[in-house]
């Protein structure tokens, strides 16, 4: 079974989904592409009327879509509800800027006159993940509805309720049939989807693995295509670093949705001058965090999103261990119903541990201690993910010069603050490429049409 609402919190199964045939598919496929052509043909106007209404949907039902959230990945409820209202923001920011983000671009040749168009290009088959089953669908349908294209999606097989909700969203906000579309496809569909001459664009949001495979499907169609491919991203702590500021902050970033976030902070870099100090407080601080039911506000350690991807990091902490890391917190599942693991703080992790290359999606830190400035940023980019990173000090121009030298799509200066819908999302390296979000996020799928006027003479 592809698809199933199963609960992280108590392993209870409460609804399932068959993969749709052939023939729906070919269906669903057929309305999306009628669609976009009269779709297309709509003004601005006319989308953001559609868009900020799913907008205001969003925020009249928080609890609503929260808590299917919370129930099928196990996301704590105040941050489902975060989420929520972080996607209508998403979804009215486009509904509100599409129109100058694509509005034509004079250009100035020396005869003539010239402008650049900006024009959609047809059905858009988006994969989304499990992690953030809502803000994922905003931050495709927002840009790519307003720019004029269609969009059909394969959501996570562990959130359906989410990606049925979300298609429903649309629709009750007046989406004709076709604009908005959720299928509930297996991977060899997905193929399928990517070689359908009536797709003319693909995005993922997911696993180093995954994107290799869809990048290369969509390059042999010759399809462009958005890859967001995860993080290890880097969290350096210098030595005149504010660090009751700078640990409240580590906590929140390594913690945030039970660590289960592409862009969080993974690997804690801190010069040896606070590094003692350091690693105490941020210990100290991760104990503290509660197990519990993610319905309950109280709660400030949710599960990990399923049993797999539990019993997935458990083994990658072994590996690690197994190759020279030191435990300093946790590193074994929580005694208690559900997919709970111990907060965990991994030390000694050398060059040739497989733990230094790898990601580790929940709640697993790794801390490495560094002599400089320069040590720490050569560690930061010694690393095959390019997504994000942060830097904490009480020297601002200090914090701004570290940032331009670490390899990311995104660094931070002593926060880590990347919900804002006009800050643009994405990464290089095995991070992927492209972007969301933010001006750029709406020009990925849409078509740069030079048109110039002149009275020039034939060459003879």
């Amino acid at each position: 079974m592809t698809y199933a609402s199963i609960s992280p919190f108590d392993g209870k199964t409460y609804k399932t989904f068959e993969d749709i045939t052939p023939a729906e598919l070919e269906k669903a496929l057929d309305t999306a592409a009628r669609c976009y052509e009269t779709w297309r043909q709509k003004s601005y106007a006319e989308r953001a009327t559609v868009i900020a209404k799913a907008a205001a949907l969003l925020r009249a039902e928080v609890d609503r879509f929260a808590k299917t959230a919370t129930l099928e990945m196990g996301k704590r409820i105040d941050e489902s509800r975060g989420e929520v209202n972080f996607s209508a923001d998403i979804l009215d920011y486009y509904a509100k800027n599409a129109a100058e983000f694509l509005a034509p671009k004079k250009l100035h040749p020396k005869i003539g006159d010239a402008h650049m168009q900006s024009s959609p290009i047809g059905v858009i088959f988006c994969v989304e993940p499990w992690n953030f089953p809502y803000y994922q669908l905003a931050r495709i349908a927002g840009p790519h509805l307003m720019a004029g294209n269609t969009v059909v999606v394969k959501h996570a097989g562990c959130v359906p309720q989410c990606a049925l909700a979300f298609e429903k969203l649309l629709r009750d906000a007046g989406a004709p049939a076709g604009a908005y579309t959720n299928l509930l496809i297996s991977h060899k569909q997905s193929d399928q989807v990517i070689d359908d001459p009536r797709i003319k664009g693909v995005a993922l949001t997911g696993s180093v693995a995954a994107g290799r495979n869809i990048a290369a499907r969509a390059g042999k169609n010759l399809k462009p295509s958005s890859m967001e491919l995860g993080g290890s991203d880097a969290f350096i702590v210098l030595d005149d670093a504010d660090l009751e500021h700078t640990v409240k902050w580590a906590v929140w970033g390594r913690m945030y949705n039970a660590g289960q976030t592409c862009c969080a902070a993974k690997r804690f870099i801190v010069l040896d001058k606070v590094a003692d100090q350091f690693l105490e407080k941020f210990s100290v601080a991760m104990k503290k965090l509660a197990p519990g039911d993610p319905m309950d506000e109280k709660t400030s350690l949710g599960p990990l999103s399923t049993e797999s991807a539990l019993t997935d990091l458990l083994k990658q902490v072994d590996t690690a261990v197994a190759h020279g890391a030191k435990v300093a917190l946790g590193g074994k599942r929580i005694n208690r119903p559900g997919s709970f693991m111990e907060p965990t703080i991994l030390t000694d992790v050398k060059p040739d541990n497989p733990a230094f290359r790898d990601e580790f999606f929940g709640p697993v830190a790794l801390f490495f201690r560094v002599k400089d400035e320069d040590e720490a940023i050569a560690l930061a980019n010694d690393s095959d993910f390019g997504l994000g990173g942060s830097v904490f000090t009480k020297d601002d121009a200090r914090g701004k010069r570290v940032a331009s030298r670490v390899e990311t799509g995104m660094m931070f200066v002593n926060n880590i603050s990347w919900s804002d819908a006009d800050l643009p999302f994405g990464g290089i390296k095995n991070s992927g490429y492209g972007r969301e979000l933010g001006d750029m996020g709406i020009q990925e799928f849409v078509n740069k049409k030079l048109v110039r006027t002149a009275k020039l003479e034939a060459p003879a």
